[in-house]
């Protein structure tokens, strides 16, 4: 009996301890979740643990639920490229009678190259998410299956202003990864990178997330070589990485960014090191881009931007003083023409947003990643602090033509992107000095292009003859480019003089 009065009384007493010890921290009015695995956390405090209580067993303990929903949606992709290599031939006496160019008698040999990637399986009827950089200039990718089935793939669409591209298999009945919500990411998270580093299929690495919003300005580079390159100019590139600790090697790239319900949260593109090796940093385009982007293509063709019309600068203490605004955070309007969706709303010069669609933006890749993420014609919900003065706006955003309809994709402009050539129109006086009666000008030979893998053209050489068809503009160029594409052709035979050589010259170009 004594023993039994002395339990209660330590029970007692423990009770006490504990609710007084609850009331100490403030804890007494608020909700405690206890999960099955010992954590506790409070419903409203800052930085709570995550509730795994409706996770599959084994999390978060270990990572065997994630990665065996993850992994078999993994692919690998194989890249095979064709490089040009110029072969040197000894002259031939019939080269002045035809006036032909070498490419024409012989086309230069062609040298295949392979490069490898991993993918991510988005749907069940055969909807791959990758990178741009992994299929880009590819003449035939080989997908590689968890099951060790092989697919020829096609591409759908890409958009290298995030990296995102879409490729396709023909299968039904694929395993596929449910797309997650990246805003919901936080750091510290555990998380999963699924992929084919140094082409070990299927491998599984683990890490935290570690940084959001992350801008390493990679793909801006990436920009300016590739007009450099093609000439294309496209969409300002979005940056607003995940950052991760998890090992992410060469052949990661396009592979998956998994949480531990095993949703996608990211596809991994990039990482930070000096040898070109995992060096302790990752990154991941976050699914909220990824989910936006392939949605795009699919349904579409091509990415669907919407624009707000506004420059913007990330405030800091140091340039809030410089321009004079009334707080330190938020995303500052450098400039908002008047042709821009943000002016017909009434968001002018010197305004700071603080919310987007109620939620807080101080980062600048942040806000470039939400307004990237809606439609032209999509309406956006901005705080603005004008002068101290809190005003919300709702503003619809534009195309990049200015209007606010879907923008269809044209065949066409991926055809001139693909040969790499800009030509520009000459005037009857120019004509009549270099004695000829019609053809436009060489402006630009882009090095990535068909036209300089394909042909010795050199910027001048003026053309006068697409096939059969006369050419005398630049417009009757395209055109025939156009045609040819319509009708399927694989190429096209482009004719035409240099200054000051009398002799004709032909070029078989594939298109």
């Amino acid at each position: 009996m004594k023993n039994n009065l002395k339990t209660v009384a330590i029970a007692l007493a423990c009770s006490v301890a504990t609710l007084a010890g609850y009331k100490l921290l403030g804890l007494e009015e608020k909700p405690v979740i206890f999960n099955e695995a010992g954590y506790s956390s409070s419903s409203d405090s800052v930085g709570k643990l995550v509730n795994f209580s409706n996770l599959p067993e084994g999390a978060p303990g270990d990572f065997t639920y994630a990665a065996g929903v993850s992994a078999p949606a993994v692919v690998h992709i194989k890249a095979t490229s064709v490089r040009a290599v110029r072969q040197q031939r000894m002259p031939s006496i019939f080269d002045d009678f035809f006036g032909f160019d070498d490419e024409f008698f012989g086309q230069p040999k062609s040298r295949e190259q392979q490069s490898s990637g991993s993918g991510v399986l988005i749907s069940n009827d055969g909807y791959i998410a990758t990178n741009n950089h992994v299929v880009e200039g590819a003449e035939k990718l080989e997908v590689v299956t968890y099951d060790k089935q092989s697919y020829e793939a096609e591409v759908v669409g890409v958009d290298p202003s995030t990296d995102i591209a879409v490729i396709k298999i023909k299968e039904k009945g694929m395993p596929f990864l449910t797309i997650g919500n990246s805003d919901n990411v936080k750091v510290g998270e555990w998380v999963l990178a699924v992929g084919n580093p140094f082409n070990l299929e299927s491998t599984v690495t683990a890490g935290i997330v570690s940084a959001i919003g992350r801008d390493i300005s990679i793909l801006d580079r990436s920009y300016a070589e590739r007009v450099q390159r093609t000439g294309v100019e496209g969409d300002t590139p979005i940056e607003s990485f995940i950052q991760t600790d998890a090992a992410v090697n060469p052949g990661n790239s396009g592979g998956a960014l998994v949480n531990l319900r095993g949703e996608l949260i990211g596809i991994n593109t990039a990482i930070a090191s000096p040898n070109g090796a995992y060096a302790g940093y990752a990154f991941a385009v976050p699914s909220g881009i990824v989910k936006k982007v392939t949605t795009d293509i699919i349904k579409f063709g091509n990415v669907q931007r919407g624009y707000l019309g506004v420059n913007p600068v990330e405030l800091n203490t140091k340039n809030a003083k410089e321009f004079d605004v009334k707080t330190t955070q938020g995303i500052y309007v450098y400039n908002a023409p008047e042709e821009g969706a943000a002016y017909n709303a009434g968001i002018k010069k010197g305004d700071v947003i603080t919310e987007v669609d109620g939620q807080k933006v101080v980062a600048e890749s942040k806000f470039r990643e939400m307004i990237g993420r809606k439609r032209p014609g999509e309406k956006v919900s901005l705080k603005i602090n004008r002068d101290g003065t809190i005003k919300n706006f709702d503003v619809a955003l534009r195309n990049k033509e200015g209007g606010s309809s879907i923008i269809k994709k044209e065949e066409s402009s991926a055809v001139f992107s693909k040969m790499g050539i800009r030509v520009k129109d000459m005037d009857d006086k120019e004509k009549s000095e270099l004695g000829i009666s019609n053809g436009v000008r060489v402006e630009k030979v882009f090095p990535a292009g068909t036209v300089a893998r394909d042909t010795n053209i050199k910027e001048g050489f003026i053309i006068n003859r697409v096939g059969d068809k006369k050419i005398d503009s630049k417009d009757d160029f395209e055109k025939a480019i156009q045609n040819a594409v319509k009708n399927n052709e694989t190429g096209v035979l482009i004719c035409g003089v240099y200054e000051n050589l009398s002799r004709n010259y032909c070029y078989g170009i594939t298109l």
